[in-house]
């Protein structure tokens, strides 16, 4: 019988990248990832999209995390969403003007990703209750680890179970995951966003106890529509 690693209790998708998410009841999953995740990001002048780093693809722009967007069903221009949760009139117009940039504006995917790296992200509350424990003092949710998909795991799940999945395939809801590795965590794990304050600690303790990797990073093998609730097994 196949292994049941986890219940799908929270569905998270991001609409623009790096900022806040909208969680979901229920969404379809294709190669590309959730139907809509990081569909947009902020872009510059020189075609670099917002981030919580500098690299050669990404601008580090400070404040993003405390907005948040959604979408529509038909994955339509998204709502982007002020610090107080308030939609946005004009999202180049507020951007540019949040900022302190001119020369920003909001971006819909094309020839080139904005994922930073594989498009499906998994999280047990087994680990998440780790690094809960590790940081007393911190406000700790699964939002400042930015997954779409947290498992509620069996009772006594070991903290970083996720790095035992590498190199299998999970199943749910008619959805199939290739498990391949973790993410290495960045600055956007301590960044403040609505509810939950600068707290440095977190990743301080994720990259001293281990190595700075966190969650289940994931191709997607078969196509289906995922929901809460759905139990998701190794096969």
């Amino acid at each position: 019988m196949a292994e049941i690693i986890g219940v799908v209790e929270r569905i998270w998708r991001y609409p623009v990248k790096s900022t806040g998410g909208e969680r979901l009841d229920s969404v379809e999953v294709d190669s590309r990832g959730l139907a809509g995740d990081r569909l947009y990001a902020v872009r510059d002048g020189h075609g670099k999209f917002g981030s919580g780093k500098t690299t050669r693809r990404f601008r580090r722009m400070d404040g993003l995390l405390r907005l948040s967007a959604r979408l529509g069903h038909r994955l339509d221009a998204p709502v982007l969403l002020d610090p107080l949760g308030s939609p946005v009139a004009d999202p180049d117009a507020f951007l540019r003007a949040y900022l302190g940039r001119e020369d920003v504006e909001l971006a819909r995917e094309d020839a080139v990703s904005h994922f930073d790296q594989l498009p499906v992200s998994l999280l047990t509350t087994a680990t998440l209750d780790w690094v809960r424990a590790a940081c007393p003092a911190a406000a700790v949710d699964e939002r400042r680890f930015r997954p779409n998909l947290l498992l509620r795991t069996p009772p006594g799940t070991p903290p970083f179970v996720e790095d035992t999945w590498f190199g299998r395939e999970a199943a749910g809801g008619g959805l199939r995951l290739a498990l391949i590795r973790a993410s290495e965590r960045c600055v956007m794990t301590a960044a403040p966003q609505p509810g939950l304050p600068h707290a440095p600690e977190i990743l301080r303790a994720v990259a001293t106890h281990h190595g700075n990797r966190l969650d289940a990073l994931a191709d997607v093998t078969a196509p289906g529509r995922i929901a809460v609730g759905d139990e998701l097994r190794l096969v």
